[in-house]
């Protein structure tokens, strides 16, 4: 399956949310949806799941306007909807049914996931007395024990101790091989670069940058070198300016063109006593700042 978003155009009074968004999410790959609060992700979310229609553009499933009678939708919202006072194994089987499938088959499908979380034996205790973390992986459950086609996670690491994330880190991968299309957005950008082959950053409602994370880090200037030395003093007085030292322990070299790399690399390990030498690329993190920008407005749709 591929999904398109097409010049989604929104505004909620005078305020144009979204101002033209376009981005494309295939079966079997994550796509990164990234932008600070306010930069309209979630108005993108809520139309793509037709909470609420777009003012304009369109929402296509294989080049075809999605049917949503068809198609099922998994969402894990960042503010959580469950019911604090319920047990667990009731309105999770309640949401299940609401998305189409038979009790009998809601109950079997409510009992695997809480069986692969670690849940069972909290599936007659009421919502609110479970930790943070585990109340979302409840959450998550309820987005996936329809099966759906098409998964959507807001921060879906919110709240998880390490154990709990790479349980949840098993899970997203499981979804993506399955061949569905997953959409993840997150602030915290080492889970984006782990699952996602493809990014789109959105800046005050418009995509600011968006495509395959790695053609996206090489077509960055290949003209800076990370070294990672114990003669850091002694290369940093060698190349003067053009060195600064990074908060990892490592030096940052600046060449004047790409075409100089060989050679000093070269001058580097026949001078100085060398552990590690790489082409700097940046991180999602660098890429996320640069293209942000500045965006004071919290987003209220």
């Amino acid at each position: 399956m591929k999904l398109e978003v097409r010049n989604i155009r929104k505004s909620f009074g005078g305020n144009q949310v979204l101002k033209g968004i376009t981005l494309t999410a295939e079966s079997g790959k994550a796509c990164g949806l990234l932008g600070r609060n306010g930069a309209g992700k979630t108005t993108s979310i809520r139309i793509l799941m037709n909470v609420f229609p777009c003012d304009s553009g369109e929402v296509l499933l294989d080049g075809k306007p999605i049917d949503y009678n068809t198609i099922r939708f998994g969402y894990l919202p960042e503010e959580r909807g469950l019911y604090p006072k319920k047990k667990i194994a009731e309105q999770l089987v309640y949401f299940a049914e609401l998305k189409g499938m038979t009790h009998r088959a809601a109950s079997a499908s409510v009992d695997f996931w809480l069986d692969r979380l670690g849940m069972t034996e909290h599936k007659n205790k009421r919502l609110d007395t479970l930790s943070k973390g585990n109340q979302q992986k409840i959450q998550l459950i309820t987005a996936l024990a329809h099966d759906p086609q098409i998964v959507i996670l807001d921060e879906p690491f919110s709240g998880l101790d390490p154990v709990n994330a790479m349980l949840l880190k098993d899970i997203v991968k499981e979804q993506i091989k399955k061949g569905k299309i997953v959409l993840l957005s997150s602030h915290q950008m080492n889970y984006i670069e782990e699952f996602c082959d493809n990014i789109a950053i959105l800046n005050q409602g418009s995509i600011a940058l968006s495509g395959d994370l790695n053609t996206i880090r090489r077509n960055y200037p290949r003209n800076r070198l990370v070294v990672r030395s114990e003669q850091k003093d002694s290369i940093r007085q060698f190349f003067g300016a053009a060195c600064t030292e990074q908060e990892n322990n490592t030096l940052l070299i600046t060449l004047h063109s790409p075409e100089e790399k060989q050679d000093v690399m070269q001058c580097l390990t026949e001078k100085f006593d060398i552990d590690e030498i790489k082409v700097f690329e940046p991180s999602l993190n660098d890429i996320f700042v640069e293209y942000a920008g500045d965006q004071d407005k919290e987003e209220n749709a």
